[in-house]
C-alpha cells in the first residue's frame, strides 16, 4: 500500500500543482473565462488515465497463461522507465515549474486561443495520469494485492489533492525541491522492485536465464501472509525468493540511479528571475 501511496502522492501532487498554477495565473491576469477550459482539459485527462488502467487490466486478463508474464514484464519495464524519467525531471523542474508553465500558457493562448489552453491542461495532467496508471498496474501485479494497492493509490491521490488545494489557497506551504527529493529516493526503491518483478516474469517464460538460480530464499522464515513479507512486497516489491539476476539488477539499479539522483547538478545558488511574477495567492 505504501508504495502505491507514494506513486499517487507524487504524481497527483505534480498534476495538482500544474492545475493550481494555471488557474491562479489566469485569475491574477483577469482571464477567468479560460478557467473552464482548464477544468475540461483536466477532466478529460483523468477519464483517459482511468481508461488506460482499465485497458491494462482487461488486456492482461484476456491473455493466455503463457503470454501474460511477457505482457506483465514489458509493462513493468515501461513503468520503471517512466518513473525514473519523472524522478529526474522533477529534480530539475521543481524550482522553475511556475514560471515555465506561465510562459507556455501565454504562448498557447496566443497561438491557439481557448482550445490551446484546454489542450495544455489536458496534456500536462494526462502525462501524470498515464504514468500513474502504468506504474500502479505494474506495482500491484508485483505486490500481488490489487485491493490494497488501489487503496494506497487512492489515498495518495487524495492527499495530493488536499495538498494542492492547500497550496492554492495559500494555507499550506511545502519545499518542493526537498519534497520531490525525498519521495524520489523512496520511489527509486519501489521502481527497483518493479524492475525485479519484470525480470522474474521474463525468467518464468525463459526469456531471461537463471530462473532456478535462487540465491535468497526466506520462504521458511517469512510466511506468505506475515507482516514482514507483506511490507517487503508492498513497499519494495521484494519476494521471499530472489534469483541471482534479480538481485544483481535490483542492487545495480538502486546504486546507479541513487548516484546520479543525489549528485549535485549545479552548486551555484539559485537566482530568481529579475522580472517579478504574480503571487500564487488568488484574490
Amino acid at each position: 500500500m505504501l508504495g502505491n501511496y507514494l506513486i499517487g502522492l507524487r504524481e497527483g501532487l505534480e498534476a495538482a500543482l500544474v492545475v493550481s498554477i494555471l488557474v491562479v495565473y489566469l485569475q491574477r491576469t483577469n482571464r477567468n473565462n479560460l478557467i473552464r477550459y482548464v477544468r475540461n482539459g483536466v477532466l478529460l485527462a483523468v477519464a483517459m488515465s482511468i481508461a488506460v488502467a482499465i485497458a491494462l487490466e482487461s488486456i492482461s486478463s484476456e491473455l493466455a497463461e503463457s503470454i501474460e508474464p511477457i505482457f506483465a514484464g514489458i509493462v513493468s519495464f515501461v513503468a520503471v522507465i517512466f518513473v525514473t524519467w519523472m524522478i529526474f525531471w522533477m529534480k530539475s523542474a521543481a524550482r522553475t515549474m511556475s514560471s515555465d508553465l506561465k510562459v507556455k500558457l501565454d504562448a498557447a493562448q496566443v497561438s491557439g486561443g481557448e482550445l490551446a489552453v484546454a489542450v495544455m491542461a489536458f496534456v500536462a495532467v494526462l502525462r501524470e495520469g498515464v504514468e500513474t496508471a502504468i506504474f500502479y498496474w505494474a506495482a500491484s501485479q508485483a505486490s500481488g494485492s490489487a485491493a490494497t494497492s488501489l487503496f494506497g493509490l487512492t489515498l495518495g491521490l487524495a492527499t495530493a489533492v488536499l495538498l494542492g488545494w492547500g497550496i492554492y489557497r495559500s494555507s499550506a506551504s511545502i519545499n518542493l525541491p526537498k519534497f520531490f527529493r525525498t519521495t524520489g529516493i523512496l520511489l527509486i526503491f519501489v521502481a527497483a522492485g518493479v524492475l525485479s518483478y519484470g525480470i522474474h516474469e521474463f525468467q518464468e517464460v525463459a526469456l531471461l536465464p537463471g530462473d532456478g538460480n535462487v540465491i535468497l530464499n526466506l520462504s521458511t522464515l517469512l510466511p506468505e501472509n506475515s507482516l514482514i513479507t507483506t511490507l517487503l512486497a508492498g513497499i519494495f516489491n521484494i519476494s521471499a525468493k530472489t534469483t541471482l539476476l534479480q538481485a544483481v539488477v535490483y542492487l545495480g539499479f538502486v546504486t546507479t540511479v541513487l548516484f546520479f539522483f543525489l549528485r549535485p547538478v549545479d552548486a551555484r545558488p539559485f537566482k530568481r528571475d529579475k522580472i517579478s511574477e504574480p503571487s500564487l495567492t488568488p484574490k
